[in-house]
């Protein structure tokens, strides 16, 4: 997949004299493995809920960033990072109440089987985690994700990671499969047919004399072009690899924490019992901070024989901002807003479509929604040209998403949980004005 919204060195020249030096000055201290947002790059300075401020003064509605989850800057989880930091941060060797308080709040929110937690700092270390687990359970080494998978940045968890493109070689233990379709496929389909290729690409492994881990899959398939349903299509892929003998991971980094309205966590939707969940980018609304949550039997050999220690991971700053993100869902009711705005904001997005055939779907849970831009709707074609003008569009109307997608096809619009219908008015008059302009 393209990075449909990045910065390229054609765009350099259109650039004003001071962000060239600034980004000149940025590629000789940290090198070429960088990326920047926008043909036009953002230089940010300040944010304050659902909005970013540039170096001008000038207001960015942010209907993008996962990691700010409760708004940027939210005052409970400033005051609670400030209160901490000024009192003690150290690691989970001494005894601290803040950690045990954060893992009972957090884990309340799971199904009951699901009690237990281990925390790291990110997302990536988190299911390099929960890979170590199920090898160490399983006694087996493959792996399963789908075609576009985006689980992580270490050396274990790049390996199947297919979205970081084709210079990162894929583990000879791990097989793709292709992300559910509901634009191509009817629901029935979907759920026959995902089931069917997991089962295959168990087959395989086996073949190969490797013995299936784990499948893992991010539950709203946010890289592979975002789909969320239908409700339930996730469960014979789960028995197939429950059957082999392996385990089932999801990923919740990106759909979890309330984001997708009618549940808490993204499998909920699905009736599936996961082995083990790995969480991350919004657990301290920016604060770095991540962990797994997992059956207390999926630990109960491994933690004895293999131990686990992270220096900074569950660290009381760390329980401090996580405890306030948990409550700042529950007392300012962010699931349910995430539920109602994000239904509005995909009927509006819906009646543009009915304007403008570029959209060929519409589709999500909560705020998290696709929109797929095709040149044809009757073939579905899939138009990555079209979909990187008007991300770029959007950006020059100050409004920030992003795209996804094995084609770099699809819109993500992901914004804060605390995103309003007027802040979704303000992205539905942007887009229907790019679209109009294009």
């Amino acid at each position: 997949m393209s990075m449909v919204n990045a910065f390229s060195r054609a765009d350099f020249e259109r650039l004003g004299e001071s962000e060239r030096a600034l980004i000149a000055r940025r590629e000789k201290v940290l090198g070429p493995a960088y990326r920047l947002f926008y043909e036009k790059p953002l230089h940010l300075v300040r944010g304050e809920g659902v909005f970013l401020y540039d170096s001008a003064g000038e207001r960015y509605l942010d209907a993008y960033n996962n990691v700010a989850s409760l708004g940027h800057c939210h005052p409970r989880v400033v005051e609670a990072i400030t209160k901490q930091t000024a009192v003690l941060n150290t690691h989970t060797r001494y005894l601290h109440e803040g950690i045990v308080d954060y893992a009972e709040t957090l884990t309340a929110t799971f199904p009951e089987a699901l009690s237990q937690a281990m925390f790291t700092c990110t997302g990536s270390e988190a299911n390099d985690l929960a890979v170590r687990v199920a090898r160490f359970v399983t006694g087996g080494t493959g792996i399963i994700a789908t075609d576009l998978a985006y689980h992580g940045l270490t050396s274990a968890v790049a390996e199947f990671s297919p979205s970081l493109g084709e210079s990162v070689t894929l583990g000879p233990h791990v097989r793709t499969v292709p992300a559910p379709d509901s634009y191509r496929h009817s629901p029935e389909e979907m759920a026959v047919k995902f089931g069917h290729d997991v089962r295959a690409a168990i087959a395989d492994l086996k073949r190969h004399g490797i013995k299936p881990a784990m499948l893992i899959t991010d539950t709203i398939f946010s890289s592979d072009g975002i789909f969320e349903g239908p409700k339930g299509f996730l469960k014979p892929a789960v028995d197939a690899i429950h059957e082999a003998g392996g385990l089932f991971i999801a990923d919740e980094v990106q759909p979890g924490f309330g984001r997708t309205g009618e549940t808490m966590w993204g499998f909920e939707r699905h009736g599936v019992a996961p082995d083990m969940v790995t969480i991350g980018k919004p657990m301290g609304n920016g604060y770095p901070m991540a962990g797994i949550v997992l059956r207390p039997e999926v630990i109960a050999e491994f933690g004895p024989k293999a131990r686990y220690f992270n220096t900074f991971g569950g660290n009381p700053v760390a329980a401090a901002a996580g405890k306030a993100v948990l409550d700042t869902i529950r007392i300012e009711g962010l699931q349910q807003n995430a539920l109602e705005v994000g239904s509005y904001l995909m009927d509006g997005l819906k009646s543009l479509s009915d304007r403008y055939h570029a959209i060929g779907d519409v589709r999500g849970s909560g705020l998290f929604i696709g929109v797929e831009i095709v040149t044809d709707p009757a073939a579905k074609s899939p138009d990555a040209a079209l979909t990187t003008r008007i991300v770029n569009g959007l950006r020059e109307r100050r409004i920030l998403i992003s795209a996804s997608g094995p084609n770099a096809n699809v819109l993500k619009i992901r914004p804060p949980l605390v995103f309003s219908r007027e802040n979704s008015d303000m992205l539905l008059d942007a887009f229907g004005d790019v679209l109009k302009s294009l």
